[in-house]
């Protein structure tokens, strides 16, 4: 039985949403959908004749291989996985398999998405998808000394990095007495590409947050040391993405399938996805998301970066509604980005104000679930393309060397984004795990959820130098979640308890006014009172009618996003009149027309909105705040 939990004050009005936001919304609408294909995702609607794309087909009965498979690279590397079920007859080019998901990979024209949309063995037909990297020591920002203090390192423990590869670095070996490898185990799954080595500089930058031991700022000559959140951990090195940091779903869905296969093995407990691109469909049906529940399922705990674009305010949203996928999928923990202020101390540590804010769109999860470092933090450097498009990120062996030079260069490199603070939470995850390696996926979500820190200011601000823009920030459950990680006290914690850890939804009645967050009594926080919403998300975040989120002494004021003006007002985001309408945006020449937001030089063109100058551009993996 699915219970309601008032945890605001009575909203109403319309602004506008941002154009991306408004696309996937009404990619889920079911009013005034009837020209809608509902087993084909919104971007595969009314393609141009004569068009071919590469999807990812689920069926129901698992596909088998046939004829017309292919051998080209990506074909190569995904039929050599185990093939599972009865022959299904299968259409288009068939490139690979995922069979992690009953699913392959083919390339179609409009007449085979037609012939796919009808088979009754399809569930869902998507394309295949490009991903993307979401990209000071974090140690005392979540006090890790007691960690290791108390000797949890992430011994013995499994860390699988799905990202754009891991090199080697002397960080990541045993010690200064064992120059063994602990990176266990790498394969690629980069098409095209021999080996599972960083090109990019992103992957190796995770797995030293991740696990790095810090040896080469290590001694009498350094006056800081740069070490990971579990310098002992084992790491598995499972390239998804090439030198520009990019990929495919059916890339890392594989990668995902082969860190279950590998689980017991190198005995891999955590799984660390720094990436991901917009929602288009209910993560009940988005294949990547599918796939991390299958990880999670196994008994993997998986994290995942919750996105750099909490800074986008094209259309007054200021950064609401815009997780990433697969950070929208309930049952992984998605992590939000704090700035540790470059001090010792986590009192003064305020949020990144690019972290990505929830609810998710289509299916309105809470999200992210909680926040932990990620703005200009130090770890693992590889000379790849990130270290030349940002050479001034570099870090001189002056900055931690007693008698080091401005001009020399170490092993180090100054990255900021969500994507470093999931690898801080994988860490952490990793020393949890040592401690008590009887927790489940949900436990170690629930007590790292349950335990961490729920004391923040109001709303914090930033001016960018170079824009002159200032961005504020409200410390509401979409922004921050649960709360700040602590890893000494989720380590303190020893509570159990049945059931899952679903990040809850929220929803909007129109008749009152106010939203709810919607609790299931299947999950630990829907039916006890030691898991209940207000030991989760606490009083200080759980906001109420007269402070931050909801309230009209918010900085915007009333017409904040959470204004009387906003963005759930009855007529906007959740009204029949909005985007949700039979009237909006269905027309034939409107967006899913041929010369509309499809085309080549609109929204996927390269000098447009997901460019690889905007959405993943320089404003953030570079050059983070302060």
């Amino acid at each position: 039985m699915a219970e309601l939990l008032h945890f605001s004050a009575a909203v109403g009005g319309r602004i506008p949403v941002k154009k991306w936001l408004l696309l996937i919304l009404i990619a889920a609408c079911t009013i005034g959908a009837a020209a809608q294909n509902s087993k084909l995702s919104p971007d595969l609607q009314n393609l141009p004749p004569g068009t071919q794309v590469q999807v990812i087909v689920q069926y129901s009965q698992a596909p088998a291989a046939s004829s017309n498979s292919s051998s080209g690279l990506l074909g190569g590397l995904l039929n050599n996985l185990p093939v599972v079920g009865g022959l299904v007859k299968l259409v288009g080019n068939v490139v690979g398999q995922l069979p992690l998901l009953n699913a392959v990979v083919t390339i179609v024209d409009n007449t085979g998405l037609l012939q796919l949309s009808n088979d009754p063995n399809v569930i869902y037909v998507s394309p295949d998808r490009s991903l993307h990297l979401l990209g000071t020591s974090a140690g005392p920002s979540i006090n890790a000394q007691a960690a290791w203090g108390a000797g949890y390192t992430g011994q013995g423990i499994g860390v699988a990095v799905i990202d754009s590869g891991v090199n080697g670095a002397a960080d990541l070996n045993g010690g200064l007495l064992n120059l063994s490898s602990r990176v266990a185990y790498s394969q690629n799954f980069v098409p095209g590409k021999k080996n599972a080595n960083d090109e990019y500089g992103h992957g190796t930058h995770v797995a030293g947050l991740i696990g790095g031991n810090g040896v080469s700022s290590t001694g009498l000559l350094y006056s800081q040391t740069f070490k990971g959140i579990a310098p002992s951990a084992t790491l598995v090195n499972l390239r998804a993405l090439d030198e520009n940091g990019e990929g495919t779903d059916s890339a890392v869905i594989a990668a995902i399938a082969q860190a279950i296969s590998l689980k017991q093995k190198y005995n891999i407990r955590v799984l660390n996805l720094s990436l991901g691109r917009p929602i288009m469909e209910s993560y009940k049906l988005d294949p990547l998301c599918q796939a991390v529940e299958q990880a999670w399922k196994s008994g993997i705990v998986v994290v995942v970066a919750a996105g750099n674009l909490g800074r986008d305010n094209t259309y007054g949203e200021q950064g609401y509604g815009t997780i990433t996928s697969p950070g929208n999928d309930p049952y992984v923990i998605t992590v939000g980005a704090m700035k540790p202020m470059d001090t010792a101390t986590r009192g003064d540590d305020l949020i990144a104000s690019y972290s990505s804010k929830g609810p998710t769109v289509i299916d309105h999860i809470v999200k992210p679930d909680l926040v932990a470092p990620g703005n200009l933090l130090i770890s693992l450097a590889t000379n790849g393309t990130l270290e030349s498009e940002y050479p001034s990120d570099r870090i001189p062996t002056s900055a931690y060397m007693y008698w080091g030079s401005s001009n020399i260069f170490g092993p180090y490199f100054m990255l900021s984004g969500t994507s470093m603070a999931a690898a801080v939470t994988s860490g952490a995850a990793a020393d949890m795990l040592q401690a008590h390696p009887s927790l489940t996926p949900d436990l170690v979500k629930a007590r790292m959820m349950k335990t961490a820190s729920k004391s923040f200011p109001t709303y914090s601000s930033v001016t960018d130098p170079t824009t002159g823009i200032t961005y504020t920030d409200q410390y509401d459950i979409f922004t921050v979640g649960a709360g700040y990680l602590d890893l000494a006290a989720a380590l303190a914690n020893n509570d159990t308890g049945t059931g899952t850890a679903l990040s809850p939804a929220v929803w909007f009645d129109q008749s009152s006014g106010n939203v709810y967050m919607v609790s299931d009594s299947s999950a630990m926080w829907g039916s006890s009172a030691m898991w209940g919403s207000s030991a989760m998300w606490g009083s200080a975040v759980m906001i109420n009618s007269g402070s931050a989120m909801w309230g009209s002494t918010t900085p915007a004021g009333a017409t904040s996003p959470w204004g009387s003006s906003a963005m759930w007002g009855s007529s906007a985001m959740w009204g029949s009149s909005a985007p949700w309408g039979s009237s909006a945006m269905w027309g034939s020449s409107a967006m899913w027309g041929s010369s509309a937001m499809w085309g080549s030089s609109a929204m996927w063109g390269s000098s447009a909105m997901w460019g690889s100058s905007a959405m993943w551009g320089s404003s953030i993996a570079g050059a983070g705040e302060n």
